[in-house]
């Protein structure tokens, strides 16, 4: 068996866990380190990264955050994955790789060679600050996929996020019919999962939620926040959607303790 068909293989066994009403639970890595937890815990599936606290990792904001900087840390987690550091992730692994950057269809084939089997992709474009046409993001799913099947991963995962329902440059977002609609035409181009963002504003209500899953048919990623008054994994897992994903729930966790931990120590300092 060659190395890509083993990659599909894990493709394959990703997608797979995408099911409406069992949904995957992603709590986003950002670094070798947290991979490395994720990865032992018994209930973890697959991994996936997430650029906020890729980026916020390295000291930038999310939108400063290159393809080589994104990368390296894609790297570094794909080798602690690694079983006796050769080979494929011994899990699958889907990357973060935000709206593709330049060109898309390079990026896909940089993470496949790093052993990915799927990504996020949105719709957003960062380089001029706006929402792209939804024809243009649709061909842009297209040639993610086409660079998957020529990079032999042909089950690629893609996980498209529509940020539709944004406020941009003062002007209101779009509704959930928009979202809807983005997300089925993301679904025909091959995408996987569909992930409607509504910033942490906004936000996408229980009723928006269950309507989503009413027309993608359970294929949805819910972003969900760990705090009081929002939906859970039960909550969600009744709801029916296919996927949930925390973004930067841990990292914002993580630092939030070592700050206390910190201000504890030298609350003793001079």
């Amino acid at each position: 068996m060659t190395n890509k068909t083993m990659q599909n293989d894990l493709a394959v066994k990703f997608r797979k866990l995408h099911i409406p009403g069992e949904p995957l639970v992603l709590t986003n890595v950002y670094d070798a380190a947290t991979a490395s937890i994720i990865a032992e815990h018994p209930s973890t599936k697959a991994i996936a990264t997430g650029s906020y606290a890729v980026a916020a990792s390295q000291g930038i904001t999310d939108d400063k955050l290159t393809l080589p900087q994104n990368l390296a840390t894609v790297r570094s987690i794909a080798a602690v994955l690694k079983a006796d550091g050769g080979g494929l992730p011994r899990i699958p692994l889907t990357v973060d790789v935000q709206d593709g950057y330049e060109d898309v269809a390079a990026t896909i084939r940089e993470i496949i060679a790093l052993g990915a089997v799927g990504c996020n992709l949105e719709d957003f474009d960062s380089a001029n600050n706006r929402l792209r046409p939804m024809s243009q993001a649709v061909e842009r799913i297209q040639l993610a996929m086409q660079a998957a099947r020529g990079a032999g991963v042909p089950d690629f995962a893609i996980n498209a996020r529509t940020d539709v329902l944004l406020m941009l440059d003062g002007q209101d977002g779009g509704s959930v019919e928009d979202a809807i609609e983005r997300g089925r035409a993301y679904l025909e181009a091959g995408a996987c999962t569909v992930f409607v963002w509504g910033g942490s504003a906004r936000g996408v209500s229980k009723q928006e939620v269950q309507r989503l899953v009413e027309a993608f048919a359970g294929r949805l990623n819910v972003k969900m926040n760990l705090r009081e008054g929002y939906l859970t994994v039960p909550e969600l897992r009744e709801i029916g959607v296919a996927r949930i994903s925390l973004g930067p729930e841990l990292y914002h966790a993580a630092m939030k303790a070592f700050k206390e931990k910190a201000d504890a120590v030298l609350a003793h300092c001079g």
